[in-house]
């Protein structure tokens, strides 16, 4: 595990994950932790996973607790930010990490239900408790922040649709979170290694990451893009809020 940020550089400082029972989410609640945030590992059902995520923070010293919480249900996501209000008072970090889209069964509108409708209500429910000099973080990935104006897999076209969707939503937030004295920063990922989404699009597109690989150069490791999305949490504002994490020329060059 790399442990990007200074010991205690995070002391005081409260922080919410979604979506933090695995994967991304799991690692960079983890830096956070270790940082010395007190960390909310939210997660939708999967208590006892979300549960060891904890006890692993607590072995090492940091402070977590588990929140369970549908993010498409709006009374679930207030039920989870009153547990925040009442044991912390308040919230200075939240990453907006949950995502989804790729799952069969959840109906034809649930990746805009959860990439867009579910981060701008778990925002409007977050800002009451978030102070000047807060920050809100945004994860999304190069195919959807470039969607539109690069080929993007048409597995992934829901997905990558809906959370450009999310992230143009909280965009058009910006000049409120500024006037709040609230950071906003988009981290934007290239394909990553060993996270269900790259293993459903390898499914789909057989031989998809190692093509990826080949014209990226490098891909990132689950842990690897966590240390980038916690060090977004600490770095100062990037230009256009955007920090981009992997090679982009190829997005770029395609209109």
């Amino acid at each position: 595990m790399n442990n990007v940020l200074t010991p205690g550089s995070l002391s005081g400082l409260r922080a919410l994950v979604t979506g933090s029972s695995r994967g991304i989410g799991a690692d960079t609640a983890v830096m956070l932790a270790a940082g010395g945030a007190r960390v909310a590992i939210n997660y939708r059902n999967k208590q006892a996973r979300a549960m060891k995520v904890v006890a692993g923070i607590e072995a090492d010293g940091g402070e977590a607790i588990a929140l369970g919480g549908d993010l498409t249900d709006p009374e679930s996501v207030a039920a989870m930010f009153a547990v925040v209000e009442k044991d912390w008072g308040g919230l200075d970090l939240l990453v907006l990490n949950a995502s989804g889209g790729m799952e069969t069964g959840m109906g034809d509108d649930y990746a805009m239900k959860l990439n867009r409708d579910a981060q701008i209500n778990v925002l409007e429910a977050a800002l009451p408790l978030m102070p000047p000099g807060s920050r809100v973080v945004f994860v999304t990935s190069h195919q959807a922040h470039f969607v539109g104006t690069a080929e993007t897999m048409p597995s992934y076209l829901p997905v990558a649709l809906s959370k450009r969707a999310g992230e143009d939503a909280l965009r058009a937030r910006v000049d409120e979170l500024d006037a709040k004295g609230i950071g906003f920063v988009v981290v934007s990922g290239d394909m990553i290694e060993g996270t269900i989404t790259a293993t459903l699009l390898e499914r789909a597109q057989p031989g998809a990451i190692e093509s990826r690989r080949e014209e990226a150069g490098k891909l990132y490791t689950v842990n690897e893009f966590a240390a980038e999305v916690a060090q977004a949490a600490v770095d100062p504002i990037p230009e256009n809020h955007t920090r981009y994490v992997g090679d982009i020329s190829g997005f770029r060059s395609v209109r």
